[in-house]
């Protein structure tokens, strides 16, 4: 199964779901805070992290923009956070999915085996794609723009891939927000808005002077290659 590390700081919670979860075939490491949490994804480089949000220590979506610049791992945010406006920080702060406390081992478990074959499709089905100079490997992922390499966190990445698989195409907001982020029922479109803001910036164009993304005003965001 998974290599998961679960960064929850009450014992009785954290000691349950990781003998649940051992049970169900995984491999578990557990944290009691953000920092020792950090550590031990970076050492034992897990396939999943399973993040309480509420940590003593570290707010947990400070810590999630701590881990992805060093982690590719699934994340998914254990929360009893339920509006929206916190979930849509969550998951622009790096996680891949949340689960709302309380929740069943089972259910965990199904998200973490859903996650992963989701990626593991990604990054064995699909190949390389090349538009102008913005090279994308899925296998690796690996982007780079001319000779320079491009750092994307995962959602960043699956963004820019899905955009540039599409290419020509203008995809909906509705269309990446179920595709990308797996969550159709968000009725705001921001956390769509800011990643194309952060990878506008990556790219080098700005809103105002598009190259590879352009939006289509009422309609969606299209990727093409720059004309000049």
């Amino acid at each position: 199964m998974a290599s998961v590390v679960i960064i929850e700081d009450d014992a009785r919670v954290r000691t349950a779901l990781a003998r649940a979860l051992e049970g169900l075939g995984h491999r578990v490491a557990q944290a009691e805070t953000a920092m020792a949490g950090l550590s031990l994804v970076v050492n034992d480089k897990p396939d999943v992290v399973v993040l309480d949000l509420g940590l003593p220590d570290v707010d947990g979506v400070d810590l999630l923009r701590m881990l992805r610049p060093v982690s590719n791992a699934v994340v998914i945010a254990a929360t009893a956070r339920v509006a929206e406006e916190d979930i849509v920080r969550t998951l622009d702060a790096g996680a891949d999915d949340y689960v709302c406390k309380p929740f069943s081992p089972e259910q965990l478990d199904a998200r973490i085996r859903a996650l992963l074959r989701r990626f593991t499709i990604q990054s064995n089905d699909h190949g390389e794609i090349v538009v102008a100079e913005l090279r994308m490997n899925p296998r690796t992922r690996l982007a780079s723009l001319g000779a320079d390499p491009l750092e994307l966190s995962r959602k960043e990445f699956d963004l820019l891939y899905f955009l540039a698989s599409h290419e020509g195409t203008v995809v909906s907001k509705k269309e990446l927000l179920a595709e990308v982020w797996r969550q159709p029922f968000f009725t705001t479109d921001k956390t769509v808005d800011v990643h194309i803001s952060w990878l506008r910036r990556k790219l080098g164009e700005s809103a105002d002077q598009p190259r590879y993304l352009h939006s289509v005003r009422g309609v969606g965001i299209k990727l093409i290659a720059p004309t000049g």
